[in-house]
């Protein structure tokens, strides 16, 4: 079942069930995709590996949102950013642990044998390669980051 889909059909549950937090957060899913397909001129859908960046990319956003809202005092503010977020990453991947991600850099310094901060941009690159959708790429930086210096 295509992601587009399954987000129809949670939006149709969670319109049963009246649950705010989750229509919010399924509807920017599915206003997502439907810029993503647009704005890219073409008529072909989107591909497993850019709806899984549109969904970190919505994580990510909400997550940054919630942290300014708790900077600011305003707990009202960040509660349903939170909730949204837990809403989006159902459907994403299973997230690896940090001790996994660090074995899996690990291995690519290893094979690269990179050593040093230079070799970063390379280890990175290799790594977000990898690990796709599994890890976020500020955990995956301060992995590398940590290994190389």
């Amino acid at each position: 079942m295509s992601l587009q889909t399954l987000i129809m059909d949670e939006i149709k549950t969670a319109m049963r069930a009246k649950d705010t937090v989750a229509l919010e957060a399924l509807r920017a899913i599915k206003s997502e995709m439907l810029l993503a397909a647009t704005s890219s001129g073409s008529k072909e859908e989107l591909t497993e590996d850019d709806e899984v960046k549109l969904l970190q990319r919505l994580v990510k956003t909400r997550k940054e949102s919630a942290r300014i809202f708790t900077e600011q005092n305003r707990p009202d503010l960040a509660e349903p950013e939170l909730a949204q977020v837990a809403v989006i990453e159902k459907f994403l991947p299973a997230q690896l642990s940090e001790e996994e991600v660090e074995a899996v850099v690990a291995k690519i310094i290893a094979e690269t044998g990179a050593s040093g901060i230079a070799s970063m941009g390379k280890v990175m690159g290799l790594a977000s390669a990898q690990l796709g959708g599994t890890a976020e790429g500020k955990t995956i930086s301060a992995i590398v980051k940590k290994l190389l210096v």
